[in-house]
């Protein structure tokens, strides 16, 4: 009897399983399909970037008080105008004995900030130099030593006979404690208008002596510790907003600060701005 061949039924085999991997095949896209795995998923835009780009909008100006009654001499006021894009400083000593029509009174700087503190003496600034102060930061003794301390020493002229000083009128380097009492002197030849000047000075000094990126590097690391020792409406919202700008400017700036001393005359004892001054301040400083 012959034998069957074996190819003849290999092929119907391999006909039926090619025959269910087409029906498995076949229902397995079209789950596939049903459910929306096939889909393909729309591009989307990159997310674009953030560049840090210093504006005007960063300018910003501060009234510094330093407020030590202790020492029984009249308060420290000091302006400061901030102009990061121009990498600038500009500090401005307000003597204390300055009058000005204020809320249709003439009154005095230190009077004022007496009787309603520091938003006091910040509306009788905006209304005598006839701009916008943006925050204040009121001092005390272990504040501006701290302050001294993040910026650093400064060399500086001490052209006035005090105790703890050299007596030969040259340049001699001072410490946060020696900028405490230079700064807080009320026998300067000049008075007051004398002392406004020498604090705004000595500052400006610091800033430029010392490296602006160690300077930016203890803002950052001590903001908090200073804030807390101070009274102030700076919040940790106007730092990080500003942060940026004012690193930069701190960094990248050369010789950035530089001081004014209010023109005008005394009267009586009291200190009167020169309009043609402070109309020149404005456009130079405070044009937005």
């Amino acid at each position: 009897m012959a034998k069957r061949r074996s190819g003849s039924i290999a092929v119907p085999f391999l006909i039926t399983i090619f025959v269910g991997l087409l029906i498995v095949g076949g229902a397995a896209f079209g789950i596939y399909k049903y459910f929306g795995f096939n889909k393909e998923e729309p591009l989307t835009e990159p997310e674009p970037r953030a560049v840090n780009i210093v504006t005007a909008e960063d300018d910003h100006t501060i009234l510094f008080i330093l407020d030590e009654p202790e020492k029984k001499c009249s308060s420290t006021f000091m302006l400061m105008r901030s102009k990061p894009k121009e990498k600038h400083l500009t500090l401005i000593g307000i003597p204390t004995n300055t009058i000005a029509i204020v809320d249709g009174s003439q009154q005095k700087l230190q009077d004022s900030y007496e009787r309603g503190g520091a938003p006091a003496a910040v509306n009788f600034t905006e209304q005598t130099f006839g701009i916008k102060v943006d925050r204040y930061m009121k001092f005390d003794s272990d504040s501006l030593i701290k302050l001294c301390d993040i910026i650093g020493g400064v060399t500086y002229n001490v052209d006035a006979d005090i105790a703890g000083f050299q007596k030969d009128g040259g340049e001699q380097f001072l410490n946060g404690k020696q900028v405490e009492t230079l700064v807080t002197y009320s026998m300067f030849e000049g008075r007051e208008v004398r002392r406004a000047y020498v604090a705004s000075s000595i500052f400006a000094a610091m800033l430029n002596q010392n490296d602006g990126k160690r300077i930016s590097d203890n803002f950052k690391n001590s903001f908090d510790i200073i804030i807390n020792m101070i009274t102030t409406d700076v919040t940790s919202v106007d730092f990080r907003n500003r942060q940026y700008a004012i690193r930069s400017m701190l960094e990248n700036g050369n010789t950035i600060a530089s001081s004014l001393i209010l023109d005008g005359e005394v009267s009586n004892n009291d200190f009167i701005p020169s309009a043609v001054f402070l109309n020149d301040l404005r456009e130079q400083y405070f044009q937005e």
